[in-house]
């Protein structure tokens, strides 16, 4: 049987893309679903890659929003040639300073370890979750199969139960590799 993934600490908020006129202003990428919550945030964390492990925490002095990236102020950059140094870093948060959501709501990342049960029985566990756009995919890892692909819409997910660490689904026939 696989062993749970551990769910991430820190999730990716954004990408600083360049500069963003003379003064330390930096123009960031949104990759979150939640942009209105970044306003709220006193501090972020910069690592050159999602999934770095040693990040520099900064305080954020300021956003605003221009068209659809943030111009982000962040501390210790008071320059253009400051600004520069970051180009390309990952803006990422705690996932701590992520508010709370409705009930039946969840972040994404909560998936993360779940078990996925189709039939009574345990296919493995989910690895990673990729946002389609018509749907999502969750990516598991099976002992059986190895790496699979198992699309997540109201067809297919039965049931979600963090409490129990599973999720329950309907998997169609021939969606599994043979044995």
């Amino acid at each position: 049987m696989s062993t749970a993934a551990p769910q991430p600490q820190h999730l990716v908020v954004g990408e600083i893309l360049r500069p963003h006129g003379l003064r330390g202003e930096v123009r960031m990428r949104i990759l979150t679903d939640y942009p209105d919550n970044l306003p709220g945030l006193d501090h972020v964390y910069l690592g050159r890659s999602p999934d770095e492990k040693r990040l520099e925490k900064r305080a954020l002095e300021g956003i605003r929003f221009h068209q659809q990236f943030a111009l982000l102020t962040l501390a210790g950059c008071a320059s253009r040639e400051d600004a520069e140094d970051l180009r390309d870093n990952f803006v990422l948060i705690h996932k701590e300073q992520t508010p709370p959501l409705a009930d039946g709501q969840y972040y994404l990342y909560q998936l993360i370890g779940l078990r996925v049960l189709a039939d009574a029985k345990e296919i493995g566990r989910i690895k990673q979750v990729l946002q389609t756009g018509a749907n999502d995919v969750y990516v598991v890892n099976t002992a059986q199969h190895g790496e699979v692909l198992l699309p997540a819409h109201a067809e297919t997910i039965d049931e979600i139960d963090f409490g129990a660490g599973v999720v329950r689904m309907s998997l169609p026939e021939g969606l599994l590799p043979a044995k």
